[in-house]
């Protein structure tokens, strides 16, 4: 069965369970000297292990694309976590750094008409609305006692994945497939993490189970999941649809969490997650997936056969 077939909301629930793992890969990776390093071994490993679908990908597309999904990464991945990471250690509380990402789904409605020609109809800005309101009620924020550019540096990282998703639109980013695809992209932020890593510390990896299980959780769920399901879905659904999907991610970290820390549940948090549902229903419209992307043959190309650009 090709990718193609696959039901878009089946592939939207893999994305939003896989996309709130990065938020339970963050405390494990809370327990270890750096947080930049971590995030360095994520992406050079899952460049390294997907290094050979890259060669073999490059051979048939024209550099530009290879050049046009080095940017996404940048932005999606070291733009929107490097500066989101920095934020909170400069003091942004946690619940207000998800507060300022949760901006992201109505930054991507206000874009997508004069960037991508996609309307947004009022029931969706409804949703997105109520969706906005919900996970305020769910996960709560405050000032907190952060520098003014802390929170810039915040809203960077939400503008980063922002711009990222709007570039993944484009003929360009859809024509590699998505191992190459996520391959690039780690690759890519791998090369921008290092300093960072270098800053806090020697770069070789710590021989310790919390380093190795940290870094093992975020390649799997948080990389090749997360990311490989949003980058599935934009080819598969709108901008605005797949935004709205990320209102739904803090009700099912908080799943995880229980599951996995036993951390308790608020009253207030549970009615937050319903009206984020609500809201993310709202966002949804019938018919709204468009054309299956290069995923759709067998090879990964379109119509199954390999371009025979340079």
């Amino acid at each position: 069965m090709s990718r193609a077939a696959v039901p878009v909301p089946l592939l939207e629930t893999a994305l939003i369970v896989c996309w709130s793992s990065g938020f339970i890969g963050a405390r494990l990776a809370a327990d270890t000297p750096s947080v930049f390093l971590v995030l360095f071994w994520r992406f050079l490993i899952t460049g390294l292990v997907l290094a050979p679908w890259v060669v073999r990908a490059a051979r048939h597309v024209p550099l530009r694309v290879v050049a046009v999904q080095g940017g996404i990464g940048a932005l999606a991945m070291f733009g929107y976590l490097g500066f989101g990471v920095k934020a909170i250690d400069l003091g942004v509380p946690l619940g207000t750094a998800a507060l300022i990402a949760a901006l992201q789904p109505l930054t991507t409605a206000a874009l997508v008409g004069p960037v991508l020609g996609e309307a947004v109809r009022p029931r969706q800005w409804l949703g997105l609305i109520l969706g906005l309101f919900g996970v305020a009620a769910a996960v709560g924020g405050s000032l907190g006692a952060a520098p003014l550019w802390a929170y810039l540096l915040s809203l960077m990282g939400m503008a980063c994945i922002v711009a990222a998703t709007l570039l993944a639109k484009s003929p360009d980013a859809a024509t590699l497939p998505i191992l190459p695809t996520l391959g690039v992209q780690s690759l890519v932020s791998a090369v921008l993490f290092l300093p960072l890593a270098a800053l806090d510390g020697p770069i070789a990896p710590l021989a310790d189970a919390g380093f190795a299980a940290a870094v093992a959780w975020f390649i799997l769920f948080s990389t090749i999941g997360a990311y490989g399901f949003y980058w599935l879905c934009l080819r598969r659904s709108t901008a605005t649809r797949v935004a709205s999907l990320i209102y739904l991610t803090p009700p099912v970290t908080a799943l995880w969490g229980w599951a996995m820390f036993a951390e308790p549940i608020p009253a207030l948090a549970v009615a937050g997650f319903a009206v984020c549902l609500v809201g993310v229903w709202l966002a949804g419209r019938p018919g709204q997936a468009g054309r299956a992307g290069p995923d759709a043959g067998s090879s990964g190309y379109p119509d199954g056969r390999r371009p025979s650009g340079t």
